[in-house]
């Protein structure tokens, strides 16, 4: 009978452990509600003066966000410059003269570790919640992001140039693509739905405005005049027809045969994801909802929890 206390103290102290190796690891919208409370107003500000200032950087930081999480998880990899040890990712073929808004997550986190007292919040979290922020701001659904990531030690190229999604993939391409990150082929179609807002370089798309045949030959000549076939890499075109606002016509477009890249057009091209494409282009409310519940999905991508990684005092080098 002596030995049963001692066994269920055991089993308590056990149980004790488990739950809170499993809180610590796992993501929570709250998670800085009593640390710092003031976190997520004081991104909300910055993110929705930058955006007023340029509607083009809402669209620039939701791609922060998803260029981070598919290269080893949302940790916030993609925004370290290189350093001795390793080469970052910001030079990797998908992000080099590409990426931007650096310096407005520079500003959040200067702002953000001010009212919280220190280095509280976490770059990858900041990108997270500055996406979200975007779409919010551009006139988009709103979600409640999951927050407690934690920041990388280190920087992956190699797996930046691999794992991004290119522009000139096929469906099948794609859809492995999504699926080496656990996701699936209406989260591939609701995210590829954030091409709604934002500008494409003519270097991304000018073999299939000159090249391919899905797509509407009046829509091809009109990009051609700002599109050459040998330079102007970097002149931009709109990914949608109302690139600065948060809608569904970017899925209007693809059933027009207007998709810019050859990766947007392939989404409706006689394939599995046509369904999807044309659902959302006739319902923004199931586009939405979907949209939101893939960005959560997204933001999932194996993040830093628990003692992994660091909350880095500035978000371009490791502490």
């Amino acid at each position: 009978m002596a030995s049963s206390p001692s066994l269920f103290f055991v089993l308590v102290v056990m149980v004790f452990v488990l739950l809170n190796t499993a809180s610590s690891q796992s993501l929570s919208p709250t998670f800085y509600q009593r640390v710092c409370p003031q976190a997520l107003p004081t991104i909300k500000k910055i993110v929705e003066d930058a955006v007023q200032k340029e509607r083009r950087m809402g669209a620039s930081l939701l791609r922060l966000h998803f260029h981070d999480c598919f290269v080893n998880g949302c940790d916030a990899s993609v925004l370290l410059d290189n350093t001795a040890n390793f080469v970052g990712e910001k030079n990797a073929l998908p992000n080099a003269n590409s990426l931007r808004g650096f310096e407005v997550i520079d500003r959040i986190k200067s702002a953000v570790d001010q009212v919280c007292g220190g280095p509280i919040v976490s770059c990858a979290d900041i990108l997270a919640i500055a996406a979200r922020d975007s779409v919010v701001a551009l006139g988009g659904p709103t979600w409640m992001v999951q927050l407690g990531r934690r920041d990388s030690t280190t920087a992956n190229r190699t797996a930046a140039n691999t794992d991004i999604p290119s522009p000139f993939l096929d469906l099948p391409g794609l859809i492995a693509s999504f699926k080496k990150q656990g996701l699936g082929l209406r989260d591939l179609v609701a995210l590829s739905g954030g091409h709604t807002v934002g500008f494409a370089r003519c270097a991304t798309f000018r073999n299939h405005i000159y090249n391919e045949t899905n797509i509407d030959p009046r829509f091809a000549l009109a990009l051609q005049g700002s599109c050459p076939r040998s330079g102007g890499d970097s002149n931009l075109s709109p990914l949608d027809s109302s690139p600065a606002r948060f809608d569904v016509n970017y899925f209007k477009d693809l059933v027009g045969k207007r998709g810019l890249l050859h990766s947007d057009q392939v989404l409706f091209n006689g394939g599995s994801a046509d369904g999807l494409v044309k659902g959302y282009s006739l319902n923004p409310g199931a586009f939405s909802a979907d949209f939101a519940k893939s960005m959560v999905n997204m933001g999932n991508i194996k993040p830093l929890t628990g003692n992994k990684g660091q909350i880095r005092k500035n978000c371009g080098m490791v502490n």
